[in-house]
């Protein structure tokens, strides 16, 4: 039986990537999830932490020498908003990565003959990947499930199991709202009421339609909660629900014993830029 997602089908043939956004916790158990997307066929699964650490450390650079406010352009849902309503903004959107495309050029370097498919909470995601280099297919958290249960690809309870690379803990609550400024070290480049958080659209709409200029940053993401709140994730769960899976994973994660070789080292994306 085969299932198309994205223009491909599945059991995939060939060399594929799938890059999973920490999100996923909220509707994949962990680490089955790992065992259940290579059944699908993809030959490496990691999880997109490492991108996050890595612009990270850009936001960091760049807040250093910043003379005006600067956006978070980590969620696509927030440039689209602000390119088409907030024009005038466009300009101090944080010329960085997302997690996603940072992660898709650290795959590509590691994984030069394979394609890249992000599996992810929202459609935005989709958007961004068609105007992107570094990332081939998106499959959302709905799609995933549909695939397992037309596959017969069932859950799988053990509790051995890692990603085959890159693993980053900290940044594992990077779904949150206001992650990237409380794992950024903000503290050190600006004062904390220099900075703002903010989820939900409209919450976001409010703020650039009266900001406060006192603001170096704005950290904001466009589905309120952050990303455990996308769309595609799952709606029989509260939002605090949702919450606290991704804490008590980020928690579990700390304990876990990752050699070398598959932590998120910063000398494994020598070589590539993450901002203009």
């Amino acid at each position: 039986m085969k299932k198309g997602v994205d223009g491909l089908s599945f059991p995939l043939k060939g060399r594929y990537v799938a890059m999973v956004a920490p999100s996923f916790v909220v509707d994949f158990s962990y680490p089955s999830i790992i065992r259940r997307l290579k059944k699908l066929g993809f030959d490496k699964v990691v999880e997109l932490t490492f991108g996050a650490k890595m612009v990270n450390r850009e936001y960091h650079e760049k807040l250093k020498s910043s003379k005006k406010m600067l956006i978070s352009s980590a969620c696509p849902g927030i440039v689209t908003t602000i390119e088409n309503r907030f024009p005038q903004y466009k300009k101090n959107l944080a010329k960085i990565d997302s997690p996603m495309v940072a992660m898709g050029k650290i795959c590509k370097k590691h994984f030069p003959k394979h394609k890249i498919v992000f599996i992810s909470p929202c459609d935005f995601k989709k958007m961004e990947a068609k105007n992107s280099n570094y990332v081939d297919h998106v499959i959302d958290y709905k799609e995933l499930k549909e695939l397992f249960e037309k596959l017969s690809i069932k859950k799988y309870f053990f509790k051995k199991g890692r990603f085959d690379k890159f693993y980053n803990d900290y940044t594992k609550i990077y779904p949150l709202s206001g992650a990237l400024a409380k794992t950024a070290h903000l503290k050190e480049v600006i004062h904390e009421n220099e900075w703002v958080s903010i989820d939900g659209i409209q919450e976001v709409i409010n703020f650039l339609e009266k900001p406060n200029k006192k603001i170096k940053f704005l950290d904001c993401l466009f589905c309120q909660g952050g990303c455990v709140g996308g769309p595609h994730t799952n709606k029989s769960l509260s939002l605090n629900k949702k919450i606290k899976k991704v804490k008590n994973y980020m928690n579990f994660a700390k304990k876990q014993d990752i050699p070398d070789d598959r932590k998120g080292l910063i000398k494994k994306a020598k070589g590539l830029n993450f901002s203009s």
